[in-house]
């Protein structure tokens, strides 16, 4: 599929370049980088957004900063509106220098599609003015912790594996029916993940899981569907939620501070 050329990242007199643009299910986007800062939002849709050694999962409620330089890949999950902000390097240094995951409130989002869909042109002081009010809101947006660890490119089976997980979690899969595909055996790839990601292939597919049950919370998807397609009945999803981030799924959304675990470990 051909994509619309990004926005012009050398002309340096103005802040920020927006983008807007429309990916189908199923897309994946290359790893590439930019030269600017980016905010990655989806306006709907989900992605999974794969930077040098994790995976983020991103609803709506849900963007993702990355700093200058950082290279990334975009699985679309759902077909999606993206909302892109582009930081030139000078604003860019003003956020983090690492990637980050946070929470888009109503404020925020509003000046993110703002931004993508005003005219700098036409009323540049105006604009200004959103963009420094943008900052802040990036500046004080509560950040998010459930990341995913991911291998590098330097054994192309465990990512190929850790890749068709992320596309299909499910439990109805079994490790070795992963192993078989990816072309390698159960007790290598066993092994790899121990070596690589620290921990063994069911950990880490119960991390996707959760990753992917809360993006789909967000949602509003009924924990009942969610459970049916992660392979679980509704009680031992609950139940298997409810340990690894200390609520039950029909709580996450409705808890004014959401108590998330960090999932990469």
């Amino acid at each position: 599929m051909a994509l619309a050329a990004p926005p012009d990242l050398t002309d340096t007199a103005v802040p920020v370049q927006p983008l807007a643009r429309t990916y189908p299910r199923g897309l994946y986007i290359e790893p590439h980088q930019h030269v600017w800062g980016q905010v990655l939002y989806a306006a709907s849709g989900v992605m999974w957004v794969e930077t040098p050694g994790e995976a983020l999962v991103v609803p709506p409620q849900r963007a993702v900063w990355l700093p200058p330089g950082v290279d990334h890949g975009i699985r679309v999950v759902s077909d999606l509106e993206m909302r892109n902000i582009y930081l030139r390097p000078a604003i860019a240094r003003t956020l983090e220098g690492t990637v980050q995951v946070f929470e888009v409130g109503g404020l925020l989002r509003e000046l993110i599609i703002g931004l993508v869909a005003l005219d700098r042109e036409g009323e540049p002081d105006y604009y200004d003015a959103l963009v420094n009010l943008a900052l802040l809101e990036l500046q004080r947006a509560r950040r998010s912790l459930i990341r995913i660890p991911m291998p590098d490119d330097a054994d192309r089976r465990l990512m190929n594996l850790c890749q068709a997980v992320i596309d299909e979690p499910s439990l109805s899969i079994a490790f070795e029916q992963h192993a078989e595909t990816a072309g390698a055996s159960v007790r290598t790839l066993a092994r790899l993940f121990q070596t690589r990601l620290g921990m063994g292939f069911a950990e880490w597919r119960r991390q996707v899981q959760l990753a992917t049950a809360v993006a789909r919370l967000i949602q509003g998807q009924p924990v009942s569907t969610i459970a049916r397609t992660l392979g679980y009945s509704p009680s031992s999803f609950s139940d298997m939620f409810r340990r690894e981030l200390g609520m039950a799924p029909s709580q996450y959304t409705t808890t004014p501070v959401l108590q998330e675990t960090t999932l990469c470990r």
